[in-house]
This record gives C-alpha cells, structure tokens and sequence, in this order.
C-alpha cells in the first residue's frame, strides 16, 4: 500500500466523524483520539518488529511477549475494580495460555521457531486471552452479585467458598467462551478474518491461507477455555473475605 493510499483511508474516520457531529453522539473527540493512538502504536510496533526480526535475538524476544502480556494484564484487570490481585491473576492465567499455546505449536512444529512466526500467533493468543479474561470478569461480577443470597445461604450451610461459588463461576466461564465459539459457527460464512484476508491480499494461495485460519481458530477456542478455567480457579477467593464470608463489592 502506498502512502497516499493510506493517507486516503482517513476519509472512512472522517465519514464517522460527520457521521457522530450529525446525531449529536459526542463521539468525535474520542474518535480522533483513538485514530491518532493507533496509527501511532501501530507504527511504532511495525519498526520495532523489523528490528527484533532482523536482529533475531530470544532475549527482544522474550521482552516483547512479556509486554504484550503485561498490558492485556492491566487492561482486562481495569474491569476488576475493587479486586485487589486480579491484574497479577490474570498475568498468571495468560501466561499460562501462551506459554501451553507455543509449547504445542512450536513442539509439533505447526509453525517455525522464528520471530515472524512466534510473535504474530503470541499476539494472537494473548489478545484473545485478555478479551476472555474481560468477559470472564464482568460476568463473575454480575453472576455473584445475582446470586448472592444463593451463595450466603450455601455458605451457612457449610458448603467451602469454591462449593458456594461453583455455579456463577460456571456460568462466567460459559459466557466468556461464548464468543469465540460463535466466531467458529461463522467464520468463512459471515466473515473472512484478518490473517486470512491479510495472507490472500499479499498473493498466498487462498487454500493456505485457510490453513492457517484454521490453525488459528483452534487455537483461540484451546485458549479461552484454558484461560477462563485457569482465571476461575485462581481468583474465585477474591471474592470472599479471610473469614470466608463473601465480600460486600462496590458499584
């Protein structure tokens, strides 16, 4: 893509932009900020990749990935408040995620031991991991304070926090899944995701773009079960006090 051709593809935030001015959305400040933080990121992370890919150091590496881990740490934590811990739990749950993700592609060699490889499908997974972890959050948040007299009565009768807690971390966890498996039901039918679109708009045989895809969706459904279902078990006690009473959560 040219310059010019991407300097013209700022008509389609114009376009939103009027497009917020006219219903009065007050949209339009927000809109240019995330327009210009974008480009700027995404341009930024493009000359850091070509240095780490030339450069083909594990230790650029191994910053990169636990960057990337680092901030989808703290934005999915943001929907935590009143959580304390829940950023380092959701670290742990990540870094679960990607590091069985890498161990199983890179051990089977389903993809090559190279930074090109590594860290686009890192990204892939961690990004996916956090959008989960977010899910997984706000629906434990409204599923606890749904069933809070169910759980205090469970509690009263003896059951042990993870027994008083077991059915809304159930539910949280189902919801949080939900969306990456209706992705699968659609995908090549609804939409043509990014990788693949990316792949055959550089020239690649459209059957091996689909190749990858499907490498791709499997590995996004293995990572949100295994990031709900690590979430859930290691962060359910933050919702109750040392004493095992559950605790009161601000709005």
């Amino acid at each position: 893509m040219s310059n010019t051709a991407l300097i013209l593809t700022l008509l389609f935030i114009a376009i939103t932009i009027l497009i917020s001015m006219w219903q009065k959305l007050g949209l339009s400040k927000e809109i240019t900020i995330g327009t210009v933080r974008s480009a700027v990121q995404l341009l930024l992370i493009g000359y850091v990749l070509q240095f780490v890919f030339n450069a083909r150091n594990p230790v650029f590496l191994l910053l990169i990935l636990c960057s990337m881990i680092a901030v989808a740490s703290w934005n999915a934590g943001s929907r935590g408040k009143g959580l304390q811990g829940i950023r380092w739990r959701i670290a742990i749950a990540i870094t679960i995620t990607e590091a069985s993700t890498m161990a199983l592609l890179l051990g089977l060699r389903i993809i090559e031991t190279t930074p090109q490889y590594i860290i686009p499908m890192s990204g892939i997974t961690i990004g996916s991991a956090m959008i989960v972890s977010g899910l997984f959050i706000n629906q434990m948040i409204r599923e606890v304070d749904a069933s809070k007299g169910e759980i205090e009565a469970l509690l009263s009768l003896g059951a042990t926090t993870r027994q008083a807690i077991h059915e809304p971390l159930k539910r949280s966890v189902k919801a949080s899944m939900i969306p990456t498996i209706d992705g699968m039901k659609t995908v090549g039918l609804v939409q043509l995701p990014g990788m693949m679109t990316g792949m055959i708009v550089a020239g690649a045989n459209p059957v091996e773009a689909v190749r990858y895809q499907i490498l791709i969706m499997f590995a996004l459904v293995s990572s949100a079960a295994l990031t709900s279902i690590v979430l859930s078990l290691i962060s359910y006690r933050l919702w109750f006090t040392e004493g095992d009473r559950l605790k009161p959560m601000s709005s």
